[in-house]
């Protein structure tokens, strides 16, 4: 890797980190929000599927590591235990599958097809883990269940919705000013 790509990863993984905990700051309706998916979406979109995907990989590694950098400044390998570590890991392939879709199609067809795919990823992987771990080794309320443990994410979908659609707003945006930047030597 270049210089120039180590930094940028970890810039995204830095942002991912500050992006983890703005839910003590950012609460909407009662229900605490995140920019995680935001910056995932954004690595992708603007790192592309390689460097994105390392980013956000980067990001889980500093975390297990014991940086304080997961939601509500945890980390350490007792992360992978959370019940909320499928999201985590998550980011990783939406940061690959947008980078990898904006790449294959870049043209609104691909921005669509880029956010509905990162939507599903980080809920099909996310949601998933959340039943596991419920089940397995956090004990989970006596009425609990695979459609309550999905219902329990209908108050995040528009949230995350929005939070996507921001992002990839942002991305052709952002593009075009850092093309306008002195340096304009691609990434990639």
């Amino acid at each position: 890797m270049k210089a120039k790509e180590i930094v940028v990863c970890a810039l995204f993984a830095a942002l991912m980190g500050v992006g983890a905990n703005v839910s003590p700051f950012l609460t909407i309706g009662g229900v605490p929000v995140t920019l995680q998916l935001l910056f995932a979406v954004l690595a992708g979109g603007l790192l592309g599927s390689r460097l994105g995907s390392i980013a956000m990989s980067a990001y889980v590694f500093i975390g297990l590591a014991g940086a304080p950098v997961f939601a509500q400044f945890k980390g350490g390998l007792g992360s992978v235990i959370s019940t909320t570590f499928g999201y985590v890991i998550s980011f990783i392939f939406v940061a690959y599958i947008v980078g990898k879709s904006l790449e294959r199609i870049p043209s609104w067809m691909g921005y669509l097809m880029a956010g509905v795919l990162a939507i599903v990823i980080n809920y099909v992987i996310g949601t998933n883990f959340m039943y596991f771990a419920y089940v397995y080794w956090v004990e989970a309320p006596a009425s609990f269940s695979y459609v309550v443990a999905w219902s329990w994410m209908v108050a995040y979908l528009p949230l995350d919705i929005g939070v996507t659609v921001l992002s990839l707003v942002l991305i052709p945006r952002l593009q075009k000013a850092i093309k306008l930047m002195p340096v304009r030597r691609q990434l990639t």
